[in-house]
């Protein structure tokens, strides 16, 4: 079912999911990129490194979508300030069948779409302003996803996997389509702990409950995780944000069965970890701030839940990212 497939953001997350699909019979392996990446890619291939192994793989690249043509499946792994500007290219790789599969951070633009209670099909204006998203990417041929799994790169092309081994497929609709189990089939295949989620806005919801908070303050204080999880002060804050975003699910249906003891406990074992927005802002890239924040307090107003100490949160994250240049500035002349 799904014999080519396109890589849509070859950074850590897209090149680890690229270079293990890459390795399956039958596969014709595809990328979209430009610059150092593209040319990488061509004289190299993909490389897939970790502490036990180091494989490459063949992939046709290309910064123009027309030139791969229409595929199977599209695996989309850009940050999300990205989204943008591959609605704009993207057309070419989308025929009536092609599953796009949102390997992605953060709550998306498609988040509400057949649900929600009362919100179901609400566009999020935070994360998709102008509806651009919901025109590019036809809704019925969006696949959810949420990835557990901590990559970096090396350099261009080149990917080093760290740990973590999951990735998680849901329709939308919660349905159990012969297309989604054909996905999880395909990346259990490919290697990885693959699930079929009856929810995936739950999963998404969940892995967010702890990266909302975590992820900013780290682009804040420039804090590994462990000496943000040292500070008594900073774990209240902490708290206190994330009983806003559980109130939150709750009121959506995704109701979260754990305390934010029980989460920081989790965070605790990463040890000195830096988290993907630190990395962002060394490296000088826009932060996923609206699908990361702004998004849970848009969300809040739709469901009447308070939430003080997120919007404090996004309002010292947003001027933090805009004073770096991360961050879109209406301050800043056009």
């Amino acid at each position: 079912m799904f014999n080519t497939i396109c890589i849509y953001g070859v950074g850590a997350i897209g090149g680890w999911v690229g270079a293990h699909l890459g390795r399956l019979p039958g596969v014709r392996l595809s990328a979209v990129a430009r610059g150092a990446a593209l040319s990488a890619l061509r004289a190299e291939g993909l490389v897939l490194s970790s502490a036990s192994s180091q494989f490459t793989v063949p992939i046709e690249a290309s910064d123009s979508p027309q030139d791969l043509g229409v595929q199977d499946l599209v695996v989309l792994a850009v940050k999300a300030p990205a989204l943008p500007e591959v609605a704009k290219h993207i057309a070419p790789l989308l025929g009536p069948n092609t599953v796009v599969y949102t390997a992605m951070n953060g709550v998306p633009w498609w988040f509400l779409n057949g649900f929600g209670g009362a919100h179901a099909n609400t566009p999020l204006t935070s994360v998709d302003p102008n509806g651009a998203m919901a025109r590019a990417f036809p809704a019925a041929q969006v696949m959810g996803g949420v990835v557990h799994a901590s990559c970096s790169a090396d350099g261009p092309g080149r990917i080093r996997h760290h740990f973590g081994n999951g990735l998680i497929v849901g329709e939308p609709s919660g349905a159990v389509t012969p297309r989604a189990q054909a996905l999880q089939a395909l990346l259990s295949q490919a290697g990885f702990e693959a699930t079929l989620s009856p929810c995936i806005q739950r999963d998404i919801w969940f892995k967010l409950w702890g990266n909302m908070t975590v992820n900013p303050i780290s682009a804040l204080t420039g804090a590994t995780t462990d000496r943000i999880m040292s500070d008594d002060l900073l774990v209240d804050f902490i708290s206190s944000v994330m009983l806003e975003a559980k109130a939150i699910g709750e009121r959506l249906g995704i109701a979260i069965d754990q305390t934010p003891q029980d989460r920081h406990g989790v965070t605790r074992k990463l040890g000195a970890f830096t988290t993907s927005m630190l990395q962002d802002v060394r490296a000088g890239r826009a932060t996923e701030l609206d699908a990361l924040v702004t998004s849970v307090v848009e969300l809040g107003q739709l469901t009447q839940v308070p939430t003080p100490f997120t919007k404090a949160l996004l309002g010292m994250a947003r001027v933090h990212a805009r004073v770096h240049g991360l961050y879109p500035d209406p301050q800043s002349p056009a």
